[in-house]
C-alpha cells in the first residue's frame, strides 16, 4: 500500500488509518472539479453575448461547446498516463495553469476563431491534465468506505458548481462576457495556489515508459470521431450542406471522418495489448477492456455527461435565444439542478453505503430520461413554460446526482490500485466523449430538423412563391428568435406576407425539432439500462 505524507506524519491513504476522513484534500479536488464544470456553465450563459459581441452563429456556439470536450476526449486518456508517470500532484498543477491561460484567451478574444481555437482549446487541454488528476488522486488518498464517500464528493461537486454559473451570470450581466472569463482565470489561478497543500504521494515505484504510439492513436482516433460527429449539423449527414467545406465521393465527409476515427480506435485496442505486455503500463490497460464492471462504470460516466451535453445544447440556447431569458435567469436554473445533484451524489454513499450500485445507476438513467421528457413538454412556440423548465431542471439534478454517486467508484473497485488511479484518464475521456456526442448529435437533430422543416414548409405553402422557396432551400437555419430569423432571410426578395409565412413556419419548426431532440436524448439514455447488468458488487480484494 502506498503511503501519504501530510501534516508532518505518514499515514495510510487519506488519513483513514486514524479513522478520520481527510477533509482538506477533497476540498481542493472539489474546487478543481467545480472550476471545470463551472467553465461549461459560463459558456452556456454566454450564448447571447457570443452572438452579439463576437457575431457567433448557432453552429459556432455549438463548436465552442464542442472544442472543450473534443480536446478533453482526445487527450484525457493521455493525461491519465502522464499522471501515472510524473505524479498526480504535478499533473494537477499543470492542468490548473493551462485552464487559467485558456480563460484569459477567451476573455481577450476579438472574434470567434480566437475564442474557439485559442481559448477553448487551451482550457480543454488543461482539463486533460486537471480532471484525470482529480480522479487519479482519490485511490491514493482514500481507501475503503472513505474512497466511496470521496468519489461521491466529486460527483457532488457538479452540484456545487451550480453556484458558479449563478455568480458568473451576475458578473456577465453587470460587466460583460470578457470580465466573466477573467474571473474564471482568477479562479483557476487560486486552485493552482491551494494545490500546494495537497499531500505528498509516494506514487511511482517503478520506471514507467510513456506510450507515445498509444497517445498518438488515441488522440487522432478520438479527434476524428468527435470532429466528424460534431460536424454533421454544419456539413450534413449524407447530403452536403452549403456550409460543407468539401465532399467525400459526393457526400458529406462528416460520417466517413467519424468512421475513420472508430477504425483508428480499434487499431489502438490491438496495439495496446502488446504495449502493456512489453512495458508493464499502457495508455489503455487490458483490465479496462475485459472487466464488465469497469465497462459499466465507464458507460455511466459517458451517459451522465451525454445528458449534460443535451441540456447545454437544447435548454440554455433555447431559453436565451428564443425565450429571451437573461444569464442570471439561466444561472438560477443551474442552482435548481445543482442542489439535488449535490445532495444525492454525496448523500447516497453516505446514507446508503450498502445500496446496490446497479439499481442506483438504473434508477438514475430512468430519472434522467424523465427529466428530458419534462423539458420537452416545457417548450412552447415562442419560448418556454417556466414551471416545466424548473421542474425538468430539478429532476435532471436528481438523475445526474443518483448516477454520479456510484459511476466512478464502480470502476475503481474493479481493478488494481494503480489501474484505479490511471482510470481517471479514461473516465474523464468517457465523460468528454459523452458530452461531445450529446452536443453534436442533439445539435444535429435540432439544426437539421429546423432546416429540413423550414425547407419543406416553404415548398408546401401556397402563399410562398417557388422563387422564394428555392432560395430558402439553399439556406441552413440557425436556432434563434423570430427577429433573428427575419434578419437571416432579409436578403431574399419577397412580399411581407411571404416573410410572415416563413417566420411562422420557422417558429413551428424550431418548436417541433427541439421536442424531437429531447425525445431522442431520452431514448439514448434509456439504452444505458442495457449496460447495467455488468455491475454486480461493491467489493474487490485488497491486493
Amino acid at each position: 500500500m502506498h503511503s501519504v505524507t501530510a501534516a508532518g506524519h505518514t499515514a495510510r491513504a487519506g488519513g483513514s488509518a486514524a479513522g478520520h476522513f481527510a477533509v482538506l484534500p477533497i476540498l481542493i479536488l472539489i474546487l478543481a472539479q467545480m472550476g471545470t464544470t463551472g467553465d461549461n456553465g459560463a459558456l452556456s450563459l454566454a450564448a447571447s453575448a457570443l452572438t452579439h459581441d463576437l457575431g457567433a452563429t448557432t453552429s459556432e456556439i455549438q463548436l465552442a461547446n464542442m472544442v472543450y470536450p473534443l480536446m478533453g476526449g482526445a487527450f484525457m486518456i493521455a493525461g491519465g498516463l502522464v499522471g501515472t508517470i510524473i505524479g498526480w500532484k504535478r499533473t494537477f498543477r499543470i492542468g490548473a495553469a493551462l485552464c487559467a491561460l485558456g480563460e484569459v484567451a477567451c476573455a481577450l478574444a476579438p472574434n470567434m476563431m480566437v475564442f474557439v481555437w485559442a481559448g477553448r482549446v487551451l482550457v480543454g487541454f488543461g482539463a486533460s491534465f486537471l480532471i484525470p488528476s482529480v480522479l487519479g488522486l482519490i485511490p491514493y488518498l482514500y481507501q475503503g468506505h472513505d474512497r466511496t464517500v470521496a468519489f461521491g464528493c466529486i460527483g457532488a461537486a457538479s452540484g456545487l458548481s451550480a453556484l458558479l454559473p449563478l455568480m458568473l451570470g451576475v458578473v456577465m450581466e453587470a460587466a460583460g462576457m470578457h470580465v466573466t472569463f477573467l474571473v474564471l482565470a482568477a479562479y483557476f489561478l487560486a486552485v493552482l495556489g491551494v494545490s500546494s497543500s495537497l499531500p505528498h504521494i509516494d506514487q511511482v515505484d517503478e520506471k514507467l515508459r510513456f506510450d507515445g504510439v498509444g497517445v498518438a492513436l488515441a488522440a487522432s482516433g478520438l479527434f476524428m470521431f468527435l470532429v466528424g460527429i460534431s460536424s454533421i449539423s454544419s456539413w450534413g449527414l449524407i447530403e452536403p450542406l452549403d456550409t460543407c467545406p468539401f465532399m467525400f465521393f459526393g457526400i458529406s465527409p462528416a460520417l466517413p471522418l467519424a468512421l475513420l476515427g472508430v477504425v483508428v480506435l480499434i487499431v489502438l485496442v490491438h496495439v495496446e495489448k502488446g504495449v502493456e505486455k512489453k512495458n508493464g503500463v499502457a495508455l489503455l490497460p487490458q483490465s479496462f477492456l475485459h472487466t464488465p464492471q469497469v465497462l459499466a462504470g465507464l458507460a455511466a460516466n459517458a451517459i451522465t455527461f451525454f445528458f449534460m451535453g443535451v441540456q447545454s445544447i437544447l435548454m440554455a440556447p433555447y431559453l436565451q435565444l428564443v425565450a429571451g431569458w437573461s444569464p442570471i435567469d439561466v444561472g438560477v436554473i443551474s442552482i435548481v439542478t445543482g442542489v439535488p445533484t449535490f445532495a444525492l451524489a454525496l448523500g447516497i454513499p453516505k446514507l446508503a453505503p450498502h445500496a446496490n450500485p446497479r439499481h442506483v445507476i438504473q434508477a438514475g438513467y430512468v430519472i434522467m430520461a424523465a427529466a428530458l421528457a419534462i423539458m420537452a413538454f416545457s417548450v412552447t412556440i415562442d419560448g418556454s413554460n417556466a414551471f416545466g423548465v424548473y421542474l425538468g431542471a430539478f429532476v435532471a439534478g436528481v438523475g445526474a446526482g443518483t448516477v454520479s454517486s456510484h459511476s466512478s467508484n464502480v470502476v475503481a473497485l474493479a481493478v488494481s490500485e494503480r489501474d484505479a488511479s490511471q482510470s481517471g484518464g479514461i473516465q474523464s475521456t468517457m465523460r468528454n466523449v459523452g458530452q461531445a456526442v450529446g452536443v453534436a448529435l442533439l445539435g444535429a437533430v435540432l439544426l437539421l430538423g429546423i432546416t429540413g422543416q423550414v425547407r419543406a414548409g416553404a415548398a408546401a405553402d401556397p402563399a410562398i412563391s417557388p422563387a422564394v422557396s428555392e432560395q430558402v432551400s439553399q439556406m441552413s437555419i440557425n436556432l434563434g428568435s423570430n427577429q433573428e430569423f427575419r434578419e437571416q432571410i432579409a436578403d431574399i426578395d419577397m412580399t411581407s406576407s411571404e416573410e410572415n409565412a416563413l417566420v411562422n413556419i420557422e417558429a413551428r419548426a424550431r418548436y417541433e425539432s427541439t421536442r424531437v431532440a429531447y425525445g431522442v436524448g431520452a431514448a439514448i439514455i434509456l439504452l444505458g439500462l442495457l449496460t447495467t447488468p455488468a455491475i454486480k458488487t461493491f467489493e474487490k480484494s485488497e491486493g
